[in-house]
């Protein structure tokens, strides 16, 4: 399995950024992740990371090397990801618990599986053009949702499930598609596609490596919303032709000695069914996640 990868995070126009993503990977196998902590709710950026180190902690446990089952996988880890942040919650007594969208890629045996909750976007693009993307669970792409409510929705950009909500969140599931040599793959925010066009993304995603087009992206999304831009993040993948090699070309992590290697901390999980978090560890990753906030909020200062 060998691959191209690049990811980018930047704050906008906004006093923090609330999206997070990463990727993870084994020899044979490998999963990207993004998610947008929702605004309008506390903590969003906790939500965020709590998905992503959850996710992320159970594909280290579950892909030895590859998953056994890979839509079962990503069912049960959203999921749990989702319990989590209501534990969290609890754990805090908070009113109201911190939420989050998320999209999750699996790849595995030359193909892609992917699900998500809310409006962070996955795009494939294939020869320069655009072959799937997901569809947001918003009433501006499910209008049906609204008609069967007997009324109109006055923002048709606002969604309608999330993980942290209080009612169980609405997965979608891909089917898993077969790659091909050049292929590229790119989970984003919506700070990016609401500001560029599906066909925008497509043509600059295939016009150039990922390495060069994820930074013209999300530069490109900057500018058009100016100073109200929101948080811009986005991951992508090009899938190489060749299966002689294994990793990630130009990447600088490597795997452990298990096989595994991640951008994104696994701390999360310390039990041995490896699913949900005790209260120790809910406040392990808690600590975790506030000290990394408080150094990228040093960053952002100097």
């Amino acid at each position: 399995m060998k691959f191209s990868v690049f990811q980018v995070s930047r704050k906008g126009g906004r006093q923090k950024n609330e999206d997070r993503m990463g990727y993870s990977y084994t020899r044979d196998a490998g999963l990207f992740l993004l998610a947008d902590g929702m605004g309008g709710h506390p903590e969003g950026e906790v939500a965020a990371q709590i998905a992503l180190q959850a996710i992320s902690s159970m594909f280290q446990n579950r892909a030895r090397p590859t998953l056994p089952d890979v839509k079962a996988f990503l069912d049960e880890a959203i999921f749990s990801a989702h319990r989590q942040m209501l534990a969290y919650a609890g754990s805090k007594h908070m009113p109201d618990c911190p939420r989050t969208t998320v999209v999750a890629c699996v790849v595995q045996e030359g193909a892609a599986t992917w699900a998500h909750c809310g409006d962070s976007r996955l795009y494939l693009v294939r020869r320069g053009g655009l072959q799937k993307r997901t569809r947001d669970h918003s009433y501006a792409e499910y209008p049906e949702i609204g008609t069967s409510l007997g009324r109109q929705v006055a923002n048709r950009n606002v969604l309608f499930t999330c993980l942290g909500s209080p009612v169980r969140p609405m997965v979608d599931m891909s089917d898993t598609t077969p790659l091909e040599g050049g292929d590229r793959v790119i989970l984003c925010s919506d700070g990016l596609w609401s500001v560029l066009s599906d066909r925008e993304i497509a043509k600059v995603l295939g016009a150039h490596p990922v390495a060069e087009s994820v930074p013209e992206l999300v530069e490109r999304a900057l500018r058009g919303a100016g100073a109200a831009s929101d948080n811009v993040t986005a991951v992508a993948f090009e899938w190489e032709a060749s299966e002689a090699g294994a990793g990630l070309a130009g990447a600088q992590e490597s795997a452990s000695d298990d096989g595994f290697a991640s951008t994104t901390p696994t701390e999360l999980q310390d039990r041995a069914d490896r699913d949900e978090l005790d209260e120790a560890a809910i406040e392990r990753s808690i600590a975790e996640i506030n000290e990394a906030i408080r150094r990228t909020a040093l960053r952002s200062r100097r």
